[in-house]
């Protein structure tokens, strides 16, 4: 029997909770199947994991949500494959196709050959096939560290506004501080 963990949150748990959820949005899953996920890999149950995402991690990471609503809606606007073709058709559709020689015009070199043709562009399209995963294997790695990039910006924007706020305190507290000094310079001056 597991038990369930009732300890306090740890950054990479945050962290590996927001790119969980991140992800399922961008894939058009749903948050409670992230949250199933990743309470999975914690030992936390999912109800913590969904109370932990609304009540302090989606806070964190707005702009990143934002992007894989985005991403989802463009690869919902993208057709998976051309004209419902799978791409095994597309090899079969663009291959020659022996259909008006007379039979005795098909000779077994000729059929060899047809064979042969026929390898050689299925290779060719499995080669273009492991490239194009590649690049969506480095599409995603980009598109992880672009939402980690959204969300450290935006931690750094808020950082800055406080900061900023700060500063602007600590300029009227000073301000005030002037104006009492010149004050009772004045009544030491005058009395």
């Amino acid at each position: 029997m597991s038990s369930i963990r009732q300890d306090a949150w740890t950054q990479d748990e945050d962290l590996l909770l927001a790119e969980v959820v991140l992800r399922y949005i961008r894939d058009g899953g749903t948050q409670l199947q992230a949250f199933e996920e990743v309470g999975k890999k914690l030992s936390r149950t999912s109800a913590a994991c969904g109370f932990r995402w609304n009540s302090y991690v989606r806070k964190q990471y707005k702009s990143g949500i934002e992007l894989a609503k985005k991403h989802r809606k463009e690869a919902k606007k993208q057709p998976v494959s051309s004209g419902g073709i799978t791409i095994d058709e597309q090899i079969v559709a663009s291959t020659d196709v022996i259909v008006d020689y007379p039979e005795e015009a098909i000779s077994f070199s000729k059929v060899i050959d047809f064979l042969n043709n026929l390898y050689k562009k299925a290779e060719s399209s499995d080669a273009v096939q492991v490239e194009r995963e590649q690049s969506i294997d480095q599409i995603k790695d980009l598109e992880k560290k672009v939402f980690y990039l959204a969300a450290e910006n935006e931690k750094l924007a808020k950082n800055l506004k406080e900061i900023e706020e700060d500063y602007r305190s600590l300029i009227e507290v000073m301000e005030k501080a002037r104006k009492i000094f010149v004050l009772q310079e004045r009544q030491t001056t005058e009395g």
